[in-house]
């Protein structure tokens, strides 16, 4: 599984497209907000020769969401994210109107997805994992085959994600770090939602939060 990021928009927001070998592919949480990120995401796609099969927001933050109207009118898909982050969504025209910046909206959650799902597509599978605390319903996608963890904005290289907007509990994140991902092999890769990648074991030693 091949894993392609782009940093987008004002929060530098990691966009992931995962493919592989049967060209299908799968966007998480794109943050492209203007006419050049656009053109280089879609660029990469046709490059490649990609199929997006599938839309997924690990949680539905305003940097996170940027791209989704774009992304689902251009491929035609619909959106999934656990239910819990509609409320997230419902409320982010009035974030983005806070922060100034442009949001075309995005589709609803009509796709589902909670602990223990699997996400499949091409010949990959993605362990669905509810790791809520930065938002009230986040989610985190494991690959075992690969060790490639979709981490979303619960786990950074040295920090971990913020827990002072709505729907946040610190508390909640440090049980679902120690819990759910701390327990993944150390050697399974951490892309995250913003920043570099990292590796379970190295933040298990050194992350301030858990040392």
């Amino acid at each position: 599984m091949e894993v392609a990021n782009f940093v987008f928009n004002d929060f530098q927001e990691n966009t992931y497209i995962l493919h592989d070998e049967s060209n299908e592919c799968v966007i998480i949480d794109p943050g492209c907000n203007n006419d050049i990120e656009k053109i280089q995401f879609k660029e990469y796609i046709i490059a490649r020769d990609l199929k997006p099969v599938m839309l997924i927001n690990t949680h539905c933050h305003i940097d996170h969401i940027l791209g989704n109207q774009f992304v689902a009118n251009e491929y035609k898909l619909k959106l999934w994210a656990h239910a819990g982050e509609q409320v997230v969504l419902d409320h982010a025209m009035q974030v983005a109107q806070m922060y100034g910046i442009h949001y075309m909206g995005s589709p609803n959650i009509t796709e589902t997805l909670e602990e223990g799902d699997t996400v499949a597509f091409g010949n990959q599978k993605l362990k669905v994992l509810f790791t809520p605390g930065h938002s009230p319903a986040s989610i985190s996608l494991y690959n075992e085959e690969t060790k490639t963890l979709m981490a979303g904005d619960v786990l950074f290289k040295g920090s971990i994600g913020r827990t002072d907007l709505p729907g946040g509990d610190h508390e909640t994140l440090l049980k679902m770090i120690r819990e759910k991902i701390f327990t993944l092999p150390d050697d399974t890769i951490v892309y995250s939602g913003h920043g570099p990648s990292t590796m379970i074991g190295l933040e298990k030693r050194t992350n301030p939060f858990f040392t």
